[in-house]
């Protein structure tokens, strides 16, 4: 059974070959780099200051009218909730992130619940919402009706901080496993590869940020 995340259909997606060495044979590690480790800390922000009250560090003083936009929020807060989904033959069951059966792994950065409703949010920490994509919400608002029964809709966004930009969607319990099954066409071209064995690389603007850098196509940036 293939394990997978939002962030891993997404690197297939980008470029089988790098999908193979950072998953299948796992002969190359990811560290990411300085745009990664500055979004961690933003996020650890936001969850500190939902979570514990921890005021906003200065330097992230930027995102403070957002978080605290969200805080204000009535309802039950859950940040950085780890959500899994297994498959059954009767169909999608909520699990452990961690669970050995698991089948998609997600975070949600804040889900706030009040009684049959929520509120969902992803941040992001890139410039510009320009390519914003809410299939990320789509899973994640899937797995939230899995785990929360009681929830029959779910307004989400996509937060970006810096830019101050919010993609939002609704979602509704009653196409629960429509939204999970959204990357059903690369989930089976995902199983054919592992199937055949073929990894094809795909060549592009990102190749010099790539970590596989055996790749015919890496370039030094």
């Amino acid at each position: 059974m293939i394990t997978w995340s939002y962030s891993s259909i997404k690197t297939f997606d980008q470029c089988p070959k790098k999908y193979y060495h950072l998953k299948v044979a796992k002969d190359v590690k990811d560290e990411g780099g300085p745009a990664t480790l500055y979004g961690q800390e933003v996020h650890k922000a936001a969850e500190d200051y939902i979570k514990f009250g921890t005021p906003i560090p200065t330097k992230f003083k930027f995102v403070e009218p957002v978080v605290s936009a969200f805080n204000n929020i009535p309802g039950e807060k859950h940040t950085e909730l780890k959500l899994g989904v297994k498959k059954t033959d009767a169909g999608y069951e909520p699990c452990g992130f961690f669970d050995k059966d698991v089948w998609w792994r997600g975070i949600a950065d804040l889900l706030i619940i009040s009684r049959g409703k929520a509120w969902l949010a992803d941040y992001k920490t890139s410039k510009s919402a320009k390519y914003a994509d809410t299939k990320q919400l789509d899973l994640l608002a899937g797995a939230a009706f899995l785990h929360f029964p009681q929830l029959q809709r779910i307004k989400s966004a996509l937060a970006f901080v810096v830019s101050n930009e919010f993609v939002k969607t609704t979602h509704d319990a009653t196409q629960r496993d429509t939204y999970i099954n959204t990357f059903n066409p690369e989930l089976e071209r995902l199983a054919s590869a592992h199937q055949t064995g073929v990894w094809n690389a795909v060549t592009g603007p990102l190749c010099g940020w790539c970590p596989v850098t055996s790749c015919e196509h890496y370039r030094r940036r």
